[in-house]
């Protein structure tokens, strides 16, 4: 099998260009501002389909903080919920920014890949964070506990929710479970631009996260864990969207890193009908010529081309240096020496 860096630059393009998020923000989520309650007053009045009205997660554990350490007692919680046992004191060196005396989100979200679980970021509403605890997901949060001209900045996990007391429970600096009105709480969260995340293992979804923040996730995850860890994380998250192009490509192409090369044919041949991309196509004419599946490799280089040539120009070039490969395998396989099933006719 070739190094990995250099099979993963034939092959990847799509998926990274395709991933990318316009949206993203410094802190690593996107996000909008909203300074008030409204979310809390319309979930009050109309909760959301399934969500119960009680929800408590009493077997979080908790790490009081000591000062500037919201952030490792944070993550630290999220990721012994997710069972990694990981202390503060582990996580402290690598969340920590001196010149923001404190931690920032994206060392957050980079710090649980390095403890094999995935940081992904909830939509900015409520009722998502809601709903994920109701999964059985504590939520990390940001709030701003100061004024947004003297922002206090604070990480806490969300537990718990009663919409009968219009209360939310947090695991929250030294008080293990911190009760705030549930319109209190959202102010502050606001005032953060409702910031929120889970941290679970490669296997596990959020209930409430959407494809784009999935998507991200994943891929800084599978750029540092190991290649079988990835295949897991692209698994997970290809079951649930079975027809996204960037979870299809990025479970194909770890795939192929792992040796799996009937599985990653399977993955690119399903990505392929359902996007018809030609870097699809491209991929899966690939592995199909290291398979010496040489009349799928034809096909597939064949739609390939075709697909480029009249709506993905910026793939042509590459999708005919595949079909030329494929062209000059099948030319090497004299009358005598094709086997069943490795004609290119």
């Amino acid at each position: 099998m070739p190094p990995r860096r250099r099979f993963l630059r034939r092959l990847l393009p799509a998926a990274t260009a395709l991933a990318a998020t316009p949206t993203l923000t410094l802190t690593g989520c996107a996000s909008w501002p909203d300074a008030g309650s409204a979310q809390s007053r319309a979930l009050l009045a109309q909760p959301p389909a399934g969500l119960p009205r009680r929800v408590r997660l009493d077997a979080t554990p908790f790490f009081p903080q000591t000062e500037l350490q919201c952030g490792p007692a944070t993550l630290a919680t999220l990721l012994h919920a997710a069972g990694r046992a990981v202390t503060p004191a582990t996580l402290g060196p690598q969340l920590f920014v001196p010149e923001r005396g404190g931690s920032l989100q994206l060392e957050m979200l980079a710090a649980a890949r390095r403890h094999d679980a995935i940081g992904t970021c909830l939509p900015p509403r409520l009722s998502a964070a809601l709903l994920e605890l109701a999964a059985g997901h504590p939520v990390g949060v940001m709030q701003n506990l100061g004024l947004a001209i003297a922002p206090l900045w604070h990480f806490a996990v969300l537990i718990g929710f009663d919409l009968d007391r219009t209360e939310v429970t947090l695991r929250s600096g030294t008080t293990r479970e911190l009760t705030l009105d549930l319109l209190t709480f959202e102010r502050t969260w606001a005032r953060a631009e409702r910031w929120a995340f889970v941290a679970l293992a490669p296997e596990a979804l959020p209930a409430q996260a959407e494809v784009a923040a999935v998507r991200e996730g994943r891929l800084g995850f599978e750029r540092v864990a190991p290649i079988e860890r990835a295949v897991l994380a692209w698994q997970s998250a290809a079951r649930r969207w079975p027809d996204d192009l960037v979870l299809g490509m990025g479970l194909g192409n770890t795939l192929v890193q792992a040796g799996r090369l009937a599985e990653a044919a399977q993955a690119f041949e399903r990505t392929a009908h359902a996007s018809d991309a030609a870097a699809a196509w491209n991929n899966l004419a690939s592995v199909q010529l290291q398979r010496r599946q040489l009349p799928q490799a034809r096909e597939a280089a064949r739609r390939a081309v075709l697909r480029a040539t009249v709506a993905e120009p910026a793939w042509l070039p590459a999708a005919q240096a595949t079909q030329a490969e494929v062209d000059a395998a099948c030319a090497t396989i004299t009358p005598i020496q094709k086997p069943e099933g490795t004609t290119c006719q």
